[in-house]
Parts: structure tokens; C-alpha cells; sequence
């Protein structure tokens, strides 16, 4: 078994705690309250910015051939991960830039920026994100909400270029072969964080 795909084991338990935590299972039926969801996206906004900087810490530290994909996956996240949230802020009514980050988005960018001191832990840490969010948007594009702004949001972790971003991130993990326990706690501790994060303020 590699790196990636003990990871996944150990992610799939708490994966099913995240599709059943009310934030999620409210976007999935498309009846989330709109103020949790305005709430949600000022808070994944600024952790956006931050899981930028992660990877451009990566970047610095990336063997050659991984260097691109990092470039990539900053340059994607930057561009339209945080498009989205700018083009769906002003239908919830969310202030972008006000807001102000809240005790779980802290502590998980707190988390993401001390763990990219180290190259592949650093990779195992962030991974939780891009899979979990990938595996969120396939699961719930099986019955997609009829509520256009949740779809829209349900469609764009469901797009098969974010899986495929997710398969890269992988492969660099099994290619950077941190240490297993090592790797194998920071992602439990990630996948904490993100269940953590659904409890938006």
C-alpha cells in the first residue's frame, strides 16, 4: 500500500463525519442557511489566501520535477478557487475583505504553514483539503441540489480538472515519501481541521 493510499483509508471514516455535519449536508440539499454559508465563505476565503502561501513554501523547497505542479496548483487556487468565492459573495452578502478569520480557520492555516517547513510533510498536511473537497464534490454531484448557488459550488469540487489535482497531489506524496507516521498523523490532524472548519463562527 502507498503513502497516498493509507491516507485514504485512514481519510474515509472521517470524510463520512463531514458529509453528515449539518454545514455540508445543508449544501448538499441546497437549504443551507444563508447565513451560515456567508459565514462559511469569508472564513474559506481567508484560508484560501493562506493555502496559497502553503504552496508557494512548497514551491521553494520542490525537487524540479514537482516545481510546475506547485506553480500550478497556486496559480489555480489563487485564480479560481477564490473567483469563486468572489463571484459568490455578493449573493450571500459576504465582506470579503472584512473579514476577519475565526478560532478553526487560525488554528487549521496555523497548522498548514508550520507543516510546509518540511517538504513532504508538508504535502501529507495540505492533502486532507484537496482531497476532501474533491471526494465532497463527487459524492454530492450524485444528486446535486437544485438551489443554483450550492450547485454552482457542488460543481466546482466535482470538475474532473479538481480531481485531477488531487490524483498530482498524491503521486508527489508517494514521490516525496515522508515518513509514514509522520505523514499519517498530519493528515489526521488535517482532516480534523477540516471537519473542525464546517463549524463556521
Amino acid at each position: 500500500m502507498t503513502i497516498s493510499e493509507k491516507l485514504h483509508a485512514i481519510g474515509r471514516p472521517l470524510l463520512q463525519a463531514q458529509l453528515e455535519h449539518p454545514t455540508v449536508a445543508g449544501i448538499g440539499r441546497g437549504d443551507l442557511a444563508e447565513p451560515v454559508f456567508r459565514s462559511w465563505l469569508e472564513q474559506d476565503y481567508l484560508f484560501l489566501l493562506d493555502y496559497v502561501r502553503v504552496f508557494a513554501r512548497l514551491a521553494w523547497q520542490a525537487p524540479d520535477g514537482h516545481l510546475g505542479d506547485l506553480v500550478d496548483l497556486a496559480h489555480t487556487t489563487y485564480h479560481d478557487e477564490l473567483s469563486l468565492h468572489r463571484s459568490m459573495s455578493a449573493g450571500f452578502g459576504a465582506d470579503l475583505d472584512g473579514a476577519v478569520k475565526g478560532p478553526a480557520c487560525a488554528a487549521y492555516t496555523a497548522f498548514l504553514l508550520e507543516s510546509a517547513g518540511s517538504y513532504g510533510e508538508g504535502l501529507a498536511a495540505l492533502y486532507p483539503c484537496m482531497w476532501g473537497y474533491s471526494s465532497l464534490g463527487r459524492i454530492l454531484a450524485q444528486n446535486p441540489p437544485d438551489e443554483p448557488r450550492y450547485r454552482a459550488w457542488v460543481d466546482t469540487y466535482a470538475d474532473p480538472g479538481f480531481e485531477a489535482l488531487t490524483v498530482r497531489i498524491a503521486r508527489m506524496i508517494d514521490e516525496a515519501a515522508p515518513d509514514r507516521e509522520r505523514a499519517e498523523a498530519l493528515f489526521a490532524e488535517g482532516m480534523a481541521h477540516e471537519l473542525a472548519f464546517w463549524d463556521v463562527p
